[in-house]
C-alpha cells in the first residue's frame, strides 16, 4: 500500500475530529479539547510518515 494512502487517511481522521471539536465546544470544552489533540496527533502523524 503506498504511504500516500496512509497519509490521506491520517489526514481525514483529523478533519473528521476537526468536526467534532467545532460541533462540541459550546457543550463540552473537556471533548473537545481532547478531540483537538487527537486531531493535532493525527496531523503530525501524517506528516512524520509522509516526511520517513
Amino acid at each position: 500500500m503506498p504511504k500516500e494512502f496512509i497519509v490521506v487517511g491520517l489526514l481525514a481522521l483529523a478533519g473528521f475530529l476537526i468536526g467534532g471539536v467545532y460541533s462540541t465546544w459550546k457543550t463540552a470544552k473537556v471533548l473537545a479539547v481532547l478531540l483537538g489533540v487527537g486531531a493535532v496527533l493525527a496531523v503530525g502523524g501524517a506528516i512524520a510518515w509522509l516526511v520517513g
